[in-house]
């Protein structure tokens, strides 16, 4: 019986690579929708004490500069991102009333990312990656003039992450391998 598994093969875009520039364009673009609509899910929950998910705050921002500076996939991986942080919150103060010892202090809110020096996380799942170019080897995200060599033909997603100085371009593939039968 084989297994799948997601394998990650890794690229490095230092600032002097004349990619760096377009994607870090996007990834401030990315940093501006989460704190525009973590802006929004802050006030909502501070003030009424009410909790903006996924669905609600894409209804409040997809008209939006901010979700339209980016693909509509990627604007709602950023939406994604953002749900998973609020969620992890809420898990936190869950424990946090449970078990107080385990914790230094009271968990804190979502914060914002740094207005100019923050960049935030992209991601394009196999919807936004040409599928010409990755017949011709190649990965390009949509929306950005950019292109990264892979070997790879059955790419499931491309994240590019923002590190200090450079970003990493993530191809995430799977790949069919045999159980090792001595490891059961």
């Amino acid at each position: 019986m084989t297994e799948i598994v997601q394998i990650v093969e890794q690229h490095i875009i230092k600032e002097t690579d004349p990619r760096f520039e377009v994607i870090d364009k996007a990834a401030f673009a990315s940093n501006n929708l989460y704190n525009y609509a973590n802006y929004i899910v802050r006030q909502e929950f501070i003030n009424n004490d009410k909790y903006l998910n996924y669905a609600a705050i894409y209804y409040l921002v997809k008209d939006s500069d901010a979700y339209k500076a980016l693909p509509r996939k990627v604007s709602q991986s950023v939406l994604k991102q953002l749900d998973q942080s609020w969620c992890a919150f809420f898990a936190a103060i869950r424990e946090w009333n449970q078990q107080p010892e385990k914790f230094l202090g009271r968990p804190c809110l979502p914060r914002y990312k740094d207005k100019q020096k923050g960049r935030n996380l992209l991601v394009y799942n196999n919807q936004a990656i040409s599928k010409k170019a990755i017949a011709k080897g190649l990965i390009k995200p949509s929306g950005l003039d950019i292109t990264v060599e892979t070997e790879q033909q059955n790419v499931d997603q491309v994240r590019i992450v923002p590190r200090n100085g450079h970003y990493v371009v993530e191809v995430v593939y799977s790949v069919e391998i045999e159980p090792n039968p001595q490891f059961g």
